[in-house]
């Protein structure tokens, strides 16, 4: 019997709030019926909607709140209105508190991680927490982190989001040493800054059982998916992931101009626009949707504000496997695991 896995939901999160996240449950629960949901938000808009899909009967329960977080409520100004009170605050507070084994939001990116910090805290032995996504490439998928938690780091956090990236890519792809490698300016030993430098030296020396570090990797590995994990600081890494989903538009829209010049061009277009779609969809990192916190005592997604049913149900899938796949455990046998030489 499949281990059943409950999921807070801030319903009231992303732009369409709970009429994408009722039905995204709907369509994540008939991947996996043994999921139940605890949906936090407002009673009365939410019970009519689950009473109105069939797929979630008898695994929702509401929980009402009558504060949700705005898109771009400023982080602070989050947590000093919705502590203890906003449909957000609450769906990770279920989190701590044991009755959720995952909360996933579609919200304000910056408030769900200064709640998540103060409501969950950091593990111990991890410095800040980081957004791990989940990559496109040519061989499949990579986990790439940090996109977007923090700015600057030092040698010490990118080994920890290297240890925290691999446990990551062990339960999503399945592998028993997932390779790791560093995103720097070439792959040459004497290049980057120092932090990367030392990072990789640390990395280099202690030679884990459950990881493979690979080396320097440059921007062109990422789509080669030359590792399974790719580790840089969050600056770097909202930058690759904001240019990846630029280009993925761009090539579409080149695309459509290229098959819009002539009347055969229009024709074939009509015939082949679900694989451009695809194609595109399948360049674009954001379609991969649901970012992981990293480093928290709890397991908190991120779901991309404007996505659809489909897309937060992705996001809700993965909160299921890395709750079903205890993904904590598996961070914590990662840092157990590391010697000395990987953290002096």
């Amino acid at each position: 019997m499949s281990k059943r896995v409950c999921i807070s939901l801030d319903a009231m999160g992303g732009d369409h709030g709970p009429t994408t996240v009722v039905p995204g449950a709907g369509l994540a629960r008939e991947r996996h019926p043994e999921m139940t949901f605890l949906m936090f938000g407002d009673e009365a808009i939410l019970a009519p909607l689950v009473a109105a899909e069939p797929r979630l009967k008898g695994a929702v329960e509401i929980r009402h709140t009558t504060i949700a977080i705005a898109m771009d409520e400023k982080p602070s100004q989050a947590v000093r209105t919705g502590r203890g009170k906003s449909s957000m605050w609450r769906a990770i507070q279920a989190v701590k508190d044991g009755e959720a084994d995952a909360a996933v939001s579609a919200g304000n990116t910056g408030a769900l991680m200064a709640m998540s910090k103060i409501c969950l805290k950091t593990l111990a032995g991890i410095e800040r927490p980081a957004i791990a996504c989940l990559w496109p490439t040519v061989r499949g998928e990579s986990v790439v982190l940090d996109v977007g938690a923090t700015i600057g780091t030092d040698a010490e956090h990118l080994v920890e989001m290297a240890l925290m990236g691999a446990a990551m890519a062990r339960i999503v792809f399945d592998l028993d040493k997932p390779t790791v490698g560093l995103l720097n300016v070439g792959t040459e030993e004497m290049k980057g800054n120092e932090a990367v430098k030392e990072a990789a030296r640390r990395l280099r020396e202690s030679d884990l059982p459950n990881m493979i570090y690979h080396g320097f990797v440059e921007g062109n590995d990422l789509g080669k998916g030359t590792v399974d994990v790719v580790v840089t600081e969050g600056f770097t890494g909202n930058i690759a992931l904001k240019t990846a989903e630029g280009t993925a538009k761009q090539i579409g829209s080149y695309l459509r101009s290229a098959m819009s010049r002539t009347l055969s061009a229009k024709i074939g277009y009509l015939f082949a626009r679900q694989a451009f779609k695809a194609l595109r969809d399948k360049m674009n990192p954001s379609r991969a949707n649901g970012g992981v916190f990293l480093g928290l005592e709890g397991i908190v997604i991120k779901s991309h504000g404007s996505e659809d049913a489909h897309g937060f149900a992705a996001a809700v899938d993965l909160a299921h496997d890395m709750a079903r796949h205890d993904l904590m455990r598996t961070i914590r046998d990662m840092l157990e695991l590391t010697p000395t030489a990987a953290s002096s």
